[in-house]
Parts: C-alpha cells; structure tokens; sequence
C-alpha cells in the first residue's frame, strides 16, 4: 500500500489457476510461485480462487485435507504474507471438529480475517451442504488500504451480503469463487459468465466499492470452471479482466481517489436508511414466525 499525496493507492494481484483435487502440497506450491510471481510485479495483495489449498468438488476428501488455523500449512501461508498480503480459500476444521468452505486474509505474518462460506449451495451439480458446516457471520474488516470484506461465491448471489458488508464500511469487496462453466446462451456467451459479470459491476457501482473477483480454471469430476476473475472499480467500470478457461496472474491498482470520486458521484451509502431496513425486516420476520 502506497500512500501519494493523501491517495492510498493498492496494487493488487489476481491468481487465476487449477487447483489440484486433494493435493495440499502441490497446491500449497503453486501458491508459493504465485506469491513470487506476484512480488516481482510488485503487487501488495494476492487473491485466490476458492478452496485454492484443495480443489473443490471434495466430497469425502474434506476432513483429510481440512486445516486447522494453527496447521503446519496455515502457519506456512501466514509466512508467506510477510512478502505479499494473501487471501487464499482452503478448507477450514473448526475447534469442535467442524467443517467449514472458509477463506483467509493474511497480512505481515498473521490471520487479519476469516470468512466462513454462508450460503452453502446444494442444488443441481452442487452439494457444498452435505460435506460443509455454514458460517455464521458476516463481516468488514480492517486493511491498510482501508475496509475489507470477503464473500465466498455463493454468499455474493444472496443480496444482503454485500449489504451487509457495505453498510459494514467495506471499501474492496473480495470474491474467490469455484464458478463452472453453465449454460451457453443464444449469443453463445455462457450464462454463468455473463451472471457473474452483471453481479460484480452491479455490487461495485451500487455501494462505491472495488469488487475482486478471483475464479478458478481447469477441470474437476467432469466439471469445467472458467476463470475470468476481474477486478470492477466503484463506478462499475471494468479496471481489468483475466482471460478464459486460462491460467493468469491479473495486476491491477486500486486508489482511495477512485473510492472518493464515485462516492461523490453517486452518494447512494450516505443517504442509506438502515434504520428503516431493520424495522422491516423485523416486522417480516415476526410476521414470519406467527401462527
């Protein structure tokens, strides 16, 4: 993080590859080159797919290669944030010996934050829910660049998420997902390409925040993932884009000044009425729980 005439300024970089199914270690080194890689292009932030550390269509593979947060492997990519900060999903075992699709921001040697996969989805090709435990909480944290806030694939698709994380004061919003490669439309563009597209700019430009998107590539149990990740500024313009169903490591540079410009522009967060917000969604809910 650059500080330039009171502009914080991040360069942040996107690791867009294939993670080996059930191999920690050979991911954990792939991680590793990445992390180097994103060093010499001098980026401060590096951001991986979901389950980087393991793959994704697990199944009963998830309590062998689950870590702890004090694991041997953790403690090795909290290491490695001491030369670029690190986002990296893996899956997580809990105290109680539960199970969770979790991803981690590590910074200077530490765990800054951990987000625990809300929205499990179990329908179609997908059953997250049989083999994982749902996170409980939502929440923005701290970074030197300014707020943050992690939601795992999924969480983005249910709109109080991002809600709760803007009103949250998230400043980067940052999605590391497994996103396949579903429905050829009429255009011959995939639906899910142009789903995640839509999404990204619609929660960047709704709340003036930056939207990192980091998917996947490769193949799984007959499965294609389509890589694409992106990085979508406030105003909801583009600020760059991986190619497709390709390995890639996506460098882009995010300011405060930007953040500043589009909250001006359009001061939707300022006029924000939680207050409003949380009666309703309390008269719902009691109306919900009557006879």
């Amino acid at each position: 993080m650059r500080e330039l005439d009171h502009v914080m300024k991040l360069t942040v970089g996107i690791g867009q590859f294939a993670p080996a199914l059930g191999d920690v270690e050979r991911n954990l080194a792939k991680i590793e080159e990445l992390c180097v890689e994103a060093k010499h292009a001098d980026a401060e932030l590096l951001i991986l797919p979901e389950l980087a550390l393991t793959g994704y269509t697990l199944k009963d593979m998830v309590p062998v290669v689950a870590q702890t947060l004090d694991s041997p492997i953790i403690r090795k990519l909290r290491d490695l944030s001491r030369e670029v900060e690190l986002v990296c999903g893996f899956a997580e075992e809990s105290s109680d010996y539960r199970f969770y699709n979790a991803a981690a921001y590590f910074q200077n040697g530490a765990i800054r934050h951990v987000h625990r996969k809300v929205y499990l989805p179990t329908y179609g090709m997908f059953e997250e829910y049989r083999y994982f435990a749902s996170g409980e909480r939502i929440r923005s944290f701290d970074t030197p660049f300014g707020r943050a806030a992690i939601l795992i694939c999924e969480d983005l698709w249910h709109p109080s998420t991002s809600y709760i994380t803007a009103q949250d004061g998230c400043d980067l919003l940052i999605v590391p997902s497994c996103s396949p490669a579903r429905g050829l439309d009429h255009d011959e563009d995939l639906y899910s390409v142009k789903a995640w597209r839509t999404l990204n700019r619609m929660n960047a430009h709704f709340y003036g925040q930056y939207v990192a998107f980091a998917n996947r590539i490769g193949y799984e149990d007959g499965v294609g993932f389509w890589g694409g990740s992106e990085i979508i500024a406030p105003d909801g313009e583009l600020v760059a884009r991986a190619e497709q169903f390709q390995p890639e490591l996506l460098i882009a540079t995010l300011t405060t000044e930007h953040l500043k410009r589009a909250r001006v522009v359009s001061p939707l967060l300022r006029d924000e009425r939680l207050d409003i917000t949380l009666r309703e969604l309390d008269r719902i809910q009691r109306q919900r729980m009557e006879p």
